[in-house]
């Protein structure tokens, strides 16, 4: 569906972070409205999702790749504002579209500029907001767990973190697609909201996972894990996995080093490990895992048997409040941010 667009200003309001530090760094300055180049899109951005690569960034902990937007905001949704030329091959947008998309950077404005090959449209009967809380999650959880391959038919995934906003997206996309998912979370009260959606929970302050996962699974472990801790759990991940077990390394919440891991499981067992960063794959690659969630995640979002859980949302000001609930670990879901116009636009 497309909408008549107003004229695109001049200027917008946008976040900055000028030098690195806690919340409070983020500031609002009034900048100029970028120009969407060949293959860009230019969207008026109504929500956006805030991520803990975020809060990483504003730390000074984790810099944007060369040629990307130095601002925050990796997720947006909106309406496309202006189109720029399209790449050989290429169809554009129609200004007035609702999209939603992958940021290169720069989503935490009035307007963003986007590839519009990293673009969807807003799953039917979504709003902005629940169309901003699936690019970075819904592209994060399919291109670790679904590419090159989807998991085998009863596949085991220990999904860490299970209810964050990548947990409890991970949790559907397994279960939809035939797979058996166990997370870990840290209250009852999260174990029982991953229980809700079809996971099964283990309490990791009050249990040894891997311990607990050999109990569940008669000793034979997961076939993968999709894990944003890192250091201090490889080596139970690796006592977690089935032989020919995959582990996937996504985030390293708790350090990048990894004391007395025993190596040998690795061969004895023929395992697997691998790790990724989205935000610097090449746009190729970007644009391979949009097309595949079009055609096989966004019908699931529209039949409603997938659907983003939301946490909070705030007014894009209060940027800095939405990096403190983030790190505060006490959220379930997705945090977003919303421009002046209503989120239900």
């Amino acid at each position: 569906m497309s909408l008549s667009h107003p004229p695109v200003p001049a200027t917008m309001v946008a976040a900055t972070v000028p030098a690195p530090g806690g919340p409070d760094a983020i500031r609002f300055e009034t900048l100029s409205v970028p120009q969407p180049g060949p293959g860009d899109i230019l969207v008026r951005v109504l929500a956006c999702g805030v991520n803990r690569p975020d809060v990483m960034q504003r730390k000074g902990l984790y810099p944007p790749p060369p040629g990307a937007h130095p601002g925050l905001g990796l997720e947006v949704a909106g309406i496309v504002a202006a189109c720029g030329e399209p790449l050989p091959g290429q169809t554009m947008l129609e200004v007035g579209a609702r999209v939603c998309a992958l940021t290169n950077g720069g989503g935490y404005a009035e307007y963003a500029l986007v590839p519009a090959a990293q673009s969807l449209p807003w799953p039917d009967g979504f709003n902005a907001v629940e169309a901003a809380a699936l690019p970075e999650t819904f592209f994060t959880v399919w291109s670790n767990l679904f590419m090159p391959a989807f998991p085998a038919p009863g596949a085991r995934v220990l999904i860490h973190g299970g209810s964050s906003g990548i947990g409890t997206a991970a949790i559907q996309l397994v279960r939809s697609f035939g797979g058996i998912p166990y997370v870990t979370a840290g209250t009852a009260e999260k174990c029982a909201l991953c229980e809700k959606l079809g996971a099964i929970a283990i309490n990791y302050r009050e249990e040894d996972f891997a311990e607990r996962l050999r109990e569940l699974t008669d000793k034979k472990g997961v076939n993968i894990i999709l894990d944003m801790v890192g250091g201090g759990y490889l080596e139970r991940n690796l006592r977690s996995l089935s032989t020919d077990g995959r582990l996937v390394i996504i985030a390293l919440q708790s350090g990048s080093k990894a004391p007395d891991a025993d190596l040998t499981r690795i061969m004895t067992q023929r395992l697997t490990i691998t790790g990724s960063a989205l935000r610097k794959r090449s746009p190729e690659a970007k644009a391979q895992i949009a097309q595949q969630l079009q055609q096989h995640a966004w019908p699931l979002l529209a039949s409603g048997e997938i659907t983003p859980l939301i946490h909070t949302i705030l007014p894009l000001s209060q940027a800095a409040q939405a990096h403190e609930e983030m790190e505060s670990g006490n959220h379930s879901g997705k945090i977003i941010l919303t421009t002046e116009e209503s989120p239900q636009s």
